[in-house]
């Protein structure tokens, strides 16, 4: 049996098969999802709030929480679309504001411009460059020497739970 979903903050509803995961309401909706660990609940790129319905979700499993932990931006009511499985009605999402970037080359791509919204970090969620901020070669210098982005590299040497 069919349930809904509604996705905020786009206003968006749609529905999923008892059991399916919240990851693929959101690429349903083409909206831009990393899931950088292939939707294995390692990378939290896909990292959602659930407004509503915490208990119409399967619950957390130990790799998700471990995951979580990581996230500077996690609140009690963060979970891992790729390891929500919806088995009830009434669930609400709401979408992390900002944008997860993958290399430094993102970021490049970008100087002289200021940030339309906050850029994140894509593992911990760390906001690398706030929103309406001018994104210059020396701050890209910065981030070079301060945040790791080889993501890649993160998850050969991580290990399933």
């Amino acid at each position: 049996m069919a349930k809904i979903v509604r996705l905020e903050p786009i206003a968006q509803e749609s529905s999923i098969e008892t059991n399916g995961n919240l990851l693929s309401v959101l690429l349903n909706k083409d909206l831009d999802v990393l899931k950088e660990c292939g939707g294995r609940g390692m990378c939290a790129t896909c990292h959602i709030f659930v407004k509503e319905g915490m208990d119409a979700l399967t619950p957390i499993n130990r790799r998700e929480q471990r995951t979580l932990e990581v996230i500077t931006s996690c609140k009690p009511n963060s979970r891992l679309a790729c390891q929500s499985r919806v088995i009830g009605n009434g669930v609400v999402v709401e979408l992390p504001p900002g944008m997860y970037i993958n290399s430094l080359q993102d970021i490049e791509a970008l100087i002289g411009r200021r940030a339309d919204q906050d850029l994140l970090h894509p593992i911990t969620g760390e906001v690398l460059v706030e929103q309406s901020k001018l994104i210059t070669r020396s701050m890209l210098k910065q981030l070079e020497n301060t945040a790791s982005f080889r993501v890649g590299e993160f998850y050969t040497h991580s290990k399933d739970v």
